[in-house]
């Protein structure tokens, strides 16, 4: 958890960092291919490149739209959600920060602007996003396997928030 006042830690927006052994031309696939989104984090349909739009699927009637506000090779990709199943996140943006790292390898620093614990979705968003992004991301750069929605793995992390939550643990 962030240090500092109650208030600076309700307005914290979610962010992860990982390191990889993945190119950066990769890693900007994995980001904007929707073939390569569906691997790793949802069933994905439309358009990666600025401009376009991206469907993810999460099931019957749950989606999410983004509008691709930048998709520069080698340095970021931005969302911006349009429509979501979660109302929560209507308004709120996606920065992955690309940087190349001396090994070869790629940094990707990945921020949800507007996810703070402030919204009614937090503790669901924080477990999903801890997943898809250093598991599931880490996991289908370095292997070619990601953890996608619906996979076992992803299905165990939605198990434990739902016993963590019915403890009031969460």
């Amino acid at each position: 958890m962030p240090e500092g006042t109650v208030q600076e830690i309700q307005d914290h927006d979610y962010a992860a960092r990982i390191e990889t052994t993945a190119n950066i031309d990769e890693v900007f696939d994995a980001l904007t291919n929707v073939e390569r989104l569906s691997q790793w984090w949802t069933s994905a349909t439309g358009d990666g490149m600025v401009g376009g739009e991206l469907v993810f699927h999460f099931g019957p009637g749950a989606k999410a739209v983004m509008r691709v506000d930048a998709a520069e090779p080698g340095a970021t990709v931005r969302w911006t959600t349009t429509a979501c199943v979660l109302q929560d996140w209507v308004g709120t943006s996606q920065h992955f920060d690309l940087e190349a790292l001396p090994s070869g390898g790629t940094a990707v620093t990945f921020r949800h602007v507007g996810l703070t614990p402030r919204l009614e979705c937090w503790a669901d968003c924080q477990s999903g996003w801890d997943h898809f992004i250093p598991t599931s991301l880490q996991a289908y750069l370095d292997t070619g396997i990601g953890h996608p929605n619906g996979s076992p793995a992803d299905m165990a992390r939605r198990d434990a928030l739902a016993a963590r939550m019915s403890e009031g643990v969460a």
